[in-house]
């Protein structure tokens, strides 16, 4: 049963009812068919980016292939100025469009190594630990001092 209303406006139980879980968690049975179901618990990691192919790519646009055309032109038909004028432009978009996607590769990169390693969960009503990826919807998480919140969650208490 989905409800339209948001997930905020739940009562603890009526938000344990919405997920079908309960005070002392999930099965070890339940949380595995739940794991095939949803996937692991991590951000998609796509291969790492090299700088060569970050800088590569910002020459598959299709303005700066213009802009490069128009330099080549430029400089056939005489115009040195003009010509030089456009590559300067080229440069910076280049370089603009290059810093910008190597800071965002780099972030991900980052977010990626912040996420907890490990998460405190309640399953079959024993506190276990397991891997943060292995959470699901529905585990009940147990936070102590020091954790890392492992993934999205409702506060109980």
């Amino acid at each position: 049963m989905q409800s339209t209303r948001p997930w905020h406006t739940f009562t603890v139980d009526e938000a344990f009812q919405q997920i079908e879980s309960q005070p002392g968690g999930l099965t070890n049975a339940n949380a595995e068919d739940r794991l095939k179901q949803y996937g692991a618990n991590e951000l998609k990691a796509a291969h790492r980016v090299s700088a060569w192919e970050i800088l590569l790519e910002q020459f598959k646009n299709v303005l700066i292939l213009i802009l490069l055309g128009a330099t080549a032109i430029s400089l056939f038909l005489g115009h040195g100025v003009e010509s030089i004028v456009i590559a300067i432009i080229v440069l910076f978009a280049v370089v603009l469009g290059f810093v910008q996607e190597f800071r965002a590769e780099r972030a991900i990169e980052a977010l990626r190594k912040m996420a907890a390693p490990t998460a405190t969960v309640l399953r079959d009503g024993n506190e276990v630990k397991i891997p943060a990826r292995d959470l699901v919807p529905g585990d009940v998480i147990l936070l102590h001092t020091g954790d890392r919140v492992p993934a999205d969650a409702r506060l109980i208490e």
